[in-house]
């Protein structure tokens, strides 16, 4: 039942120089009508340091002009049935750990799952595209706060790194996310994960994995070297 949900999975909300899901809003509210979505249900509970009335607004002023609506669930009176009713589920990004939390405690997890298993399409960027993975244990976050598990919706049979670097700055002597994501594989050596580079969106419809962008990704699993895969591969290995 897994690889039925359809979901676009971004890797950052904003690329050097542009405004806010400039990149990106268009793929948003394409998925998102393919599947007849005029309002999405938005969780806006990665944010920190600003209100989720102005995350919503945030969102909305990028989606609406587009075609789709968007409502945020701090809004809802019963926040389980707007989950079971949504149209669709779209989750920002921010800091993982207290989006994960804020979730559990108002039990969503579940209720998330299941409505994206039964059709609900899902799109996530940074933190909204951890909460795909089995858990959030590849996310680049702080953890400000302390969720009652690292699991999370599990609507994915791999592990994402949003955001992922290549880079080792000079003077830095400490590991870099490279070596970062070998300690989890090594940990965790039944599972893919991947590192998706700035302006990456991964896409899963219909069964299909898609990679949109220019710039390819890398894929670590124990015992194998890194692979990278370009917007052309077969991506279909992450799904078994």
């Amino acid at each position: 039942m897994m690889n039925n949900a359809n979901l676009l999975l971004i890797s950052n909300s904003t690329n050097a120089g542009e405004g806010y899901l400039e990149y990106c809003r268009q793929a948003i509210a394409d998925f998102l009508k393919s599947y007849g979505v005029s309002k999405a249900l938005f969780f806006p509970f990665a944010a920190v340091t600003f209100s989720y009335d102005e995350y919503e607004r945030k969102v909305q002023e990028k989606l609406l002009p587009l075609g789709v609506a968007i409502e945020s669930i701090h809004r809802a009176h019963d926040a389980q049935q707007a989950v079971r009713s949504a149209q669709a589920v779209v989750v920002g990004g921010g800091n993982t750990f207290h989006l994960l939390k804020s979730i559990q405690d108002l039990a969503l997890t579940e209720a998330v799952r299941d409505r994206v298993q039964r059709g609900a399409p899902y799109v996530g960027w940074s933190a909204g595209s951890n909460l795909a993975c089995p858990t959030i244990c590849t996310t680049n976050d702080m953890p400000i706060v302390a969720p009652k598990s690292l699991s999370a919706f599990d609507l994915i049979p791999f592990q994402l790194n949003p955001h992922y670097l290549d880079a080792h700055p000079a003077g830095h002597a400490g590991e870099t996310r490279e070596q970062r994501l070998l300690e989890y594989i090594a940990a965790n050596p039944n599972r893919y994960v991947v590192g998706l580079r700035e302006a990456s969106i991964l896409r899963l419809a219909g069964g299909a994995l898609t990679l949109l962008g220019k710039r390819p990704m890398r894929v670590f699993k124990a015992g194998q070297p890194p692979l990278e895969l370009h917007p052309s591969d077969d991506l279909q290995l992450l799904l078994r």
